[in-house]
This record gives structure tokens, C-alpha cells and sequence, in this order.
């Protein structure tokens, strides 16, 4: 199973000054696990379309940073 969001440990020294962050997460697009476009994907309405980036709704990816909470949905 594919995840989108995926998680690596970067190193933390012992002789760093501020506390350190021992995971960071970081997001993949949807595309990547897709080994090709099939055809006849649901489309968004123009408008939608502009404000996602993307024409096909499978290929949407919101992205939300770590302190925000997910939504959900198109933006506004």
C-alpha cells in the first residue's frame, strides 16, 4: 500500500544547541504511483480546475503543512 505522506529521521547532533526534530514528514504527489493516465479519469469543472492545478481529480494533492490541520476539499 501507497502512502502520500512518507517519514525520514535526520541526523541530530549531540552537540546542537536547540532541541532536535528526530522525524520529518513530507508529501508525494499522487502521480508518482501512477505508472500511466488511464483514460476516461473524472474530470474537474474549469473553474475547479484553476483553483487545484490540475485537471483530473485523481492527480489532486492538497497540501496542508504540519501545523495546519487537513480539510479537505478544493481551496477557496
Amino acid at each position: 500500500m501507497n502512502t502520500h505522506f512518507k517519514t525520514y529521521h535526520p541526523y541530530a547532533s549531540p552537540f546542537d544547541p536547540c532541541k532536535p526534530i528526530l522525524e520529518k514528514t513530507y508529501s508525494t504527489p499522487p502521480h508518482l504511483y501512477m505508472g500511466f493516465q488511464p483514460p476516461n479519469l473524472p474530470q474537474f469543472t474549469p473553474l475547479e480546475a484553476l483553483r487545484a492545478g490540475t485537471l483530473w481529480k485523481d492527480f489532486y494533492d492538497p497540501w496542508y503543512n504540519s501545523l495546519e490541520k487537513a480539510k479537505g476539499g478544493l481551496p477557496t
